[in-house]
């Protein structure tokens, strides 16, 4: 039987809600753990790792995790962001993290949008390269919302089903 860890990065909690999401819709042996409590992965055949999307990037202790991932170990990525939907800031941040992970055989990413704490929107917008995001970022107060949530649930089920096939690619 094959077992699943579901481990996740978060600061105000929005990335932890869609970890707990793909969790509940995983079955058999699974694991849900906050990353700085993961221990060895050596016994988890899935690994979801997920992480908000911090000053247009993958957070540092996220990208330090990714990259002592076992090798050849099958993942799936998912972050939250205060971006429009599919916009390059969110993109850039998963590719990032796809490419920190190379080693792994990435089945598949997700992402959302996820509300910011008002300190964080405050500091950014005293920035002019940030700019553009703190125009993007007030509108994502709601999410991540029940749509949000039924496209993890998606997900989690897609990457559970790639988990098993059989040759599947990096990345493919």
């Amino acid at each position: 039987m094959s077992k699943t860890l579901v481990v996740y990065f978060s600061r105000t909690g929005n990335t932890q809600k869609v970890a707990e999401t793909i969790f509940e819709e995983l079955d058999g042996d699974r694991t849900l753990i906050p990353m700085d409590k993961a221990g060895s992965l050596d016994a988890y055949d899935l690994i979801f790792i997920g992480f908000p999307v911090q000053s247009h990037s993958v957070p540092y202790p996220v990208e330090q995790f990714l990259k002592s991932l076992p090798r050849g170990k099958k993942i799936a990525l998912f972050s939250t962001h205060g971006a429009f939907p599919h916009h390059r800031i969110a993109l850039e941040a998963l590719e990032y993290a796809a490419v920190v992970s190379g080693h792994c055989r990435l089945l598949g990413t997700f992402h959302c949008r996820g509300k910011l704490s008002f300190q964080a929107l405050e500091a950014f917008s005293r920035s002019p390269e940030h700019r553009e995001w703190t125009e993007m970022a007030p509108s994502a107060a709601t999410h991540p919302d029940a749509h949000d949530l039924a496209e993890a649930r998606l997900f989690a089920r897609h990457m559970k089903a790639r988990s098993s096939e059989k040759g599947n690619p990096v990345g493919g």
